[in-house]
Protein backbone atom coordinates (compact mmCIF):
# COMPACT_ATOMS: atom_id res chain seq x y z
CA UNK A 1 0.00 0.00 0.00
CA UNK A 2 1.13 3.53 -0.73
CA UNK A 3 -0.11 6.76 0.82
CA UNK A 4 0.19 10.10 -0.93
CA UNK A 5 1.21 12.97 1.35
CA UNK A 6 1.35 16.62 0.31
CA UNK A 7 3.37 19.18 2.28
CA UNK A 8 1.57 22.52 2.58
CA UNK A 9 3.97 24.22 5.00
CA UNK A 10 7.71 24.68 4.53
CA UNK A 11 8.21 23.49 8.13
CA UNK A 12 6.36 20.22 7.53
CA UNK A 13 8.19 16.96 8.05
CA UNK A 14 7.00 13.72 6.44
CA UNK A 15 5.92 10.94 8.81
CA UNK A 16 8.44 8.18 9.48
CA UNK A 17 8.47 4.70 10.94
CA UNK A 18 11.13 4.80 13.67
CA UNK A 19 11.79 1.05 13.71
CA UNK A 20 11.21 -1.90 11.42
CA UNK A 21 7.90 -3.50 12.38
CA UNK A 22 6.37 -0.37 13.95
CA UNK A 23 2.60 -0.17 13.47
CA UNK A 24 2.48 3.62 13.74
CA UNK A 25 4.28 6.28 11.75
CA UNK A 26 5.50 9.25 13.78
CA UNK A 27 3.82 12.59 13.11
CA UNK A 28 5.69 15.86 13.65
CA UNK A 29 4.59 19.36 14.61
CA UNK A 30 5.28 22.08 12.04
CA UNK A 31 4.91 24.82 14.65
CA UNK A 32 6.03 25.90 18.10
CA UNK A 33 3.16 26.26 20.56
CA UNK A 34 2.35 26.15 24.25
CA UNK A 35 -0.43 23.99 25.67
CA UNK A 36 -1.63 25.09 29.10
CA UNK A 37 -2.80 22.56 31.72
CA UNK A 38 -6.19 21.11 30.70
CA UNK A 39 -6.07 23.03 27.41
CA UNK A 40 -6.94 21.34 24.12
CA UNK A 41 -5.09 22.52 21.02
CA UNK A 42 -5.02 21.44 17.36
CA UNK A 43 -1.35 21.31 16.38
CA UNK A 44 -0.53 21.58 12.69
CA UNK A 45 1.53 19.00 10.84
CA UNK A 46 1.66 20.99 7.60
CA UNK A 47 0.52 17.88 5.74
CA UNK A 48 -2.42 16.69 3.70
CA UNK A 49 -2.72 12.89 3.75
CA UNK A 50 -4.72 10.82 1.27
CA UNK A 51 -5.73 7.68 3.12
CA UNK A 52 -6.79 5.02 0.58
CA UNK A 53 -10.49 4.17 0.22
CA UNK A 54 -11.51 1.31 2.49
CA UNK A 55 -8.97 2.43 5.10
CA UNK A 56 -8.76 5.03 7.87
CA UNK A 57 -5.96 6.62 9.83
CA UNK A 58 -6.09 6.31 13.60
CA UNK A 59 -4.12 8.78 15.72
CA UNK A 60 -2.52 7.44 18.89
CA UNK A 61 -0.41 8.89 21.68
CA UNK A 62 3.37 8.77 21.69
CA UNK A 63 4.06 6.83 24.88
CA UNK A 64 6.87 9.14 26.04
CA UNK A 65 4.73 12.26 25.60
CA UNK A 66 1.78 10.63 27.34
CA UNK A 67 3.84 9.43 30.30
CA UNK A 68 6.38 12.25 30.70
CA UNK A 69 4.50 15.21 29.23
CA UNK A 70 0.95 14.15 30.13
CA UNK A 71 -0.21 14.82 26.55
CA UNK A 72 -3.24 12.91 25.28
CA UNK A 73 -4.40 12.76 21.67
CA UNK A 74 -8.09 13.40 20.92
CA UNK A 75 -10.24 13.31 17.75
CA UNK A 76 -8.25 10.39 16.44
CA UNK A 77 -9.76 9.34 13.09
CA UNK A 78 -8.53 10.42 9.66
CA UNK A 79 -11.17 9.49 7.07
CA UNK A 80 -10.21 8.49 3.53
CA UNK A 81 -12.20 11.35 1.97
CA UNK A 82 -10.62 14.19 4.00
CA UNK A 83 -8.15 16.37 2.10
CA UNK A 84 -7.52 19.31 4.45
CA UNK A 85 -4.49 19.87 6.65
CA UNK A 86 -4.04 17.04 9.12
CA UNK A 87 -3.87 18.48 12.63
CA UNK A 88 -3.28 16.55 15.82
CA UNK A 89 -5.57 17.48 18.71
CA UNK A 90 -3.61 17.38 21.97
CA UNK A 91 -4.80 17.82 25.54
CA UNK A 92 -2.37 18.68 28.33
CA UNK A 93 -3.46 16.57 31.31
CA UNK A 94 -0.49 17.78 33.37
CA UNK A 95 -0.23 20.59 35.90
CA UNK A 96 2.32 22.71 34.04
CA UNK A 97 2.36 24.19 30.53
CA UNK A 98 3.84 21.98 27.82
CA UNK A 99 5.89 23.50 24.99
CA UNK A 100 5.61 21.74 21.64
CA UNK A 101 8.61 22.46 19.42
CA UNK A 102 8.64 22.52 15.63
CA UNK A 103 9.68 19.10 14.22
CA UNK A 104 8.89 17.37 17.54
CA UNK A 105 7.11 14.02 17.41
CA UNK A 106 3.56 14.64 18.64
CA UNK A 107 1.59 11.49 17.81
CA UNK A 108 1.57 8.40 15.68
CA UNK A 109 -0.70 7.44 12.81
CA UNK A 110 -1.83 3.87 12.14
CA UNK A 111 -3.49 3.07 8.82
CA UNK A 112 -6.02 0.23 9.01
CA UNK A 113 -8.53 -1.40 6.74
CA UNK A 114 -12.08 -0.60 7.88
CA UNK A 115 -15.47 -2.16 7.22
CA UNK A 116 -18.54 -0.12 6.39
CA UNK A 117 -21.43 -2.21 7.70
CA UNK A 118 -25.03 -1.88 6.67
CA UNK A 119 -27.01 -0.37 9.57
CA UNK A 120 -30.16 -2.29 10.45
CA UNK A 121 -32.56 -1.21 13.19
CA UNK A 122 -34.05 -3.95 15.37
CA UNK A 123 -33.92 -5.91 18.60
CA UNK A 124 -30.57 -7.36 19.67
CA UNK A 125 -29.85 -11.02 20.39
CA UNK A 126 -29.41 -12.21 23.99
CA UNK A 127 -25.89 -12.91 25.28
CA UNK A 128 -24.44 -14.28 28.51
CA UNK A 129 -23.15 -10.83 29.43
CA UNK A 130 -26.33 -9.00 28.53
CA UNK A 131 -26.42 -5.44 29.88
CA UNK A 132 -23.71 -5.96 32.51
CA UNK A 133 -21.38 -2.97 32.16
CA UNK A 134 -18.50 -1.31 33.96
CA UNK A 135 -16.72 -3.71 36.30
CA UNK A 136 -19.07 -6.60 35.58
CA UNK A 137 -16.24 -9.03 34.84
CA UNK A 138 -14.59 -8.44 38.24
CA UNK A 139 -11.15 -7.19 39.20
Amino acid sequence: MKIRIQTINSSAKLPVFAYEGDAGMDLFSCEDCEIEPMEVKAVGTGLKIAVPAGHAGFVWDKSGLAFNGRLKTLAGVLDSGYRGEFKVVLCNLGQVPYWVKKHQKIAQLIIQKVERPEIIEGALDDTERGEKGFGSSGV
